[in-house]
């Protein structure tokens, strides 16, 4: 394990993350020792470039440690330096699975999870109904891309406290099609547009980051920061 303090947070490189496929390449921002949460986020389809360093899953991840929380991301198995190969969704769920109980082992805390684009499907999965999971945010959903729509009639029963956040010019999210995703959910559950965003959210990271905060602060009121 290595660390590197970058501002009053450690970055820690992670060297025991395993999922079934084999070692998972995993980076933790370390929290405050007080920290009433840890925090996941995953990141976007590895076949489309996407990576824990994404500047989606950056900013989710800033937003979450300027609450003082710890969090953790990782490369899905096939993308860079994790062992396996991609296996479009499926196995993909049981890594998310593996980064829940190395943070359980780890803090023995209850888990936020944000996910982007297929690191949100694929971690709403996994985490709907994990006891472990406090809360989740999916940014990005896609709802229609590659000629056909993603299901999420699994959310009908998740229970968790849901934050939907999207741009208005999603290319992979139209807003009909989100709109209806998130009338399909289980109560609670919140929708944010950005205005104007696309699917990466170009020049609206910031946004982004303000509705993550907004919505833990109003569900989680343990959490205080700036």
């Amino acid at each position: 394990m290595t660390q590197t303090h970058i501002g009053s947070a450690f970055l820690r490189t992670i060297d025991n993350l395993r999922g079934p496929a084999g070692r998972l390449e995993a980076l933790l921002n370390a929290g405050a020792p007080n920290a009433p949460y840890a925090a996941l986020v995953c990141h976007p389809h590895p076949l489309g470039g996407g990576t824990m360093h994404n500047k989606v899953v950056y900013h989710a991840m800033k937003a979450f440690q300027s609450f003082g929380l710890p969090v953790l991301r990782f490369n899905f198995r096939g993308t860079e330096l994790s062992e396996g190969e991609h296996d479009y969704g499926r196995g993909e769920q049981d890594d998310v699975r593996a980064a829940l109980d190395w943070l359980e082992r780890e803090y023995r805390l209850p888990i936020l999870f944000a996910g982007f684009s297929f690191g949100s499907y694929v971690g709403l999965r996994a985490c709907c109904g994990d006891a472990r999971v406090a809360g989740l945010v999916a940014l990005g959903i896609p709802a229609h891309a590659e000629g056909r729509d993603y299901d999420y009639d699994f959310l009908r029963e998740c229970p968790q406290p849901k934050l939907f956040i999207s741009g208005t010019r999603d290319q992979f999210g139209p807003m009909d099609k989100v709109e209806a995703v998130v009338a399909r959910a289980h109560e609670p559950k919140e929708l944010v547009w950005i205005s104007e965003a696309d699917h990466f959210f170009a020049s609206k990271l910031e946004d982004v980051r303000q509705a993550i905060r907004a919505w833990a602060q109003r569900f989680f009121p343990l959490l205080v920061g700036p």
